[in-house]
């Protein structure tokens, strides 16, 4: 299992999202402000500390922290690669609204001195991610390490894990935040996940990152492709990826990308196939595919 293509490839969102975390953990641990970052309710809100609420969501408190916090990010911009970058922004948005609001009232209902100032980082976005995970990332390999039988995603839960008890209640309570948040997006409260951002906002972040390495801007002739895609309707439901003139059999990489991303391995290899083994033009396809 892995999040399809190395790199951040078709996830612009992500990748800003790793930056900004990175960079501002960097900054805030050289001025010695790292442990001071994390949600409080007597700062954030009595005192109207509006900055230390927004830098809390995405600077960690220490390296290690860092360490797991990054790789989960980076690992789950397969998400942004599922649903597409507007979603995936929404997703974001209301995974980092939702908890820290369960953060506040948690904190204002709990009263633990152990408790007045919660660990800084994404832990929202993070444990809300793996709600996802849990449901719509399938595995792909088994294996026994002394008798105990270990899946790929087993690797993604034990970083979960130590990013989870990293300070202990302190870093405990925003992920089961995140984890409560996630729960909520995939329930469709408010209808959420049918919630798209306006074009303009959804193209800033493709605008604003830099080419991820081996990534080509798109042709003309390829716009003209994409833009020429059917929709799936009626019959074709049932069999959803047509059969086209071109025949030649898909790298079996590009498969196991598609296959990585929660797609069946049939359905994939039939969509590269049409998309004459583009696989952005493939993912395309199997999304829309999906929706209808």
């Amino acid at each position: 299992m892995n999040g399809g293509p190395s790199g951040f490839q078709n996830a612009p969102v992500s990748r800003a999202f790793v930056l900004a975390s990175g960079l501002l953990t960097i900054y805030f641990g050289i001025q010695g402000r790292s442990s001071t970052l994390g949600l409080s309710y007597q700062e954030s809100f009595k005192k109207l500390k509006i900055w230390k609420l927004i830098a809390s969501v995405f600077a960690f408190s220490s390296t290690p922290e860092l360490m797991f916090g990054l790789y989960l990010l980076y690992y789950f911009r397969v998400f942004e690669r599922q649903i597409g970058s507007n979603k995936y922004s929404v997703f974001i948005l209301f995974s980092v609204i939702v908890s820290s609001v369960f953060e506040v009232l948690a904190l204002t209902l709990l009263k633990d001195p152990t408790l007045n100032i919660l660990t800084s980082g994404p832990y929202g976005l993070i444990f809300s991610s793996f709600v996802p995970f849990y449901f719509d990332i399938p595995v792909s390999t088994r294996f026994r390490i002394f008798g105990v039988s270990i899946s790929d995603k087993s690797f993604i839960y034990l970083a979960g894990l130590q990013l989870l008890f990293s300070s202990w209640k302190r870093s405990i309570l925003p992920g089961i935040c995140g984890i409560l948040a996630g729960s909520f997006y995939r329930l469709n409260i408010l209808r959420i996940r049918k919630i798209k951002f306006p074009a303009f906002i959804a193209s800033f972040f493709s605008r604003l990152s830099l080419p991820s390495p081996g990534t080509t801007p798109p042709t003309t002739s390829s716009r003209n492709v994409i833009g020429n895609i059917p929709s799936f309707t009626g019959r074709e439901r049932n069999n959803p990826i047509a059969p086209p003139a071109f025949t030649a059999e898909p790298p079996e990489e590009s498969i196991t990308t598609l296959v990585s991303m929660g797609f069946d391995r049939n359905t994939a290899r039939q969509a590269l196939i049409h998309a004459r083994n583009d696989i952005n033009m493939a993912t395309n396809i199997l999304l829309e595919s999906q929706s209808n």
